[in-house]
């Protein structure tokens, strides 16, 4: 952990920047990081989902994958219990799961066909348990919801928040999901048993807008939020 008394305005040395990764035309919505193979996906408003190999300083940009059916795309994560596949999610408040190799669509995850209840169902993150074939999605109706990767369905959906359902993050485990929202609270949830175990007041609104990310520590018993109060908190 950096000290706590570190000015995080203070200068840096330009020398850890190992490269800039250019390829998107407008602005990037999010990030997903696969360790093992050092590689990362990125979802932008320019309708692209890129998969990028950071440290490949000529040709980073490996693949572009661009959607058929849906417009613009607002998470993205890779499938953690199948090698080869991640998720996007997309404004039209569904999810797609693709082959990385081919760039083909393998399932498609829907939360309803009604166009008026998806215009309330927006999509604001998409995470993947890390040892099951589970997806999970954030929603604006204060939703959180889960899908079977397999079959595409919806196996479960729960009014999480009082507010927009903005960041989800599950433990290294599987056994615990993170989740954030608009309405400043952060919430811990026993995934087994859908129950929420911990809430947490953690960030002021500003213009509307409260906590923006959540983090569990691959390792440590940290968690951590990011908030449009500028604020970022470590929690034990």
């Amino acid at each position: 952990m950096p000290s706590a008394n570190i000015d995080p305005y203070d200068s840096y040395d330009k020398n850890i920047l190992i490269n800039n990764l250019e390829g998107h035309e407008d602005a990037v919505w999010g990030i997903s990081v696969h360790h093992n193979r050092s590689e990362l996906l990125s979802c932008s408003a320019d309708g692209s989902v890129k998969l990028w190999s950071p440290t490949n300083l000529k040709t980073p940009c490996l693949s572009s994958y661009v959607s058929d059916q849906d417009e613009i795309p607002t998470s993205v994560d890779y499938v953690r219990d199948v090698e080869g596949q991640f998720v996007a999610s997309y404004n039209s408040s569904h999810c797609v799961i693709y082959d990385i190799e081919t760039k083909s669509p393998i399932t498609r995850l829907e939360c309803s066909k009604d166009p008026t209840e998806m215009a309330t169902q927006l999509i604001h993150r998409v995470k993947c348990h890390p040892t099951l074939p589970l997806t999970i999605t954030a929603h604006d109706d204060h939703h959180i919801r889960f899908f079977d990767n397999n079959t595409g369905k919806m196996v479960h959906s729960m009014v999480a928040h009082l507010d927009a359902v903005t960041s989800l993050a599950v433990d290294p485990n599987g056994l615990y999901l993170l989740s954030g929202s608009h309405d400043s609270s952060i919430r811990i949830w026993n995934l087994e048993s859908k129950t929420c175990v911990q809430e947490i007041t953690a960030h002021r609104k500003k213009l509307d807008e409260s906590i923006l990310d959540v983090a569990f520590h691959p390792s440590e018993a940290y968690i951590a939020s990011a908030g449009a109060d500028s604020l970022v908190k470590v929690f034990v």
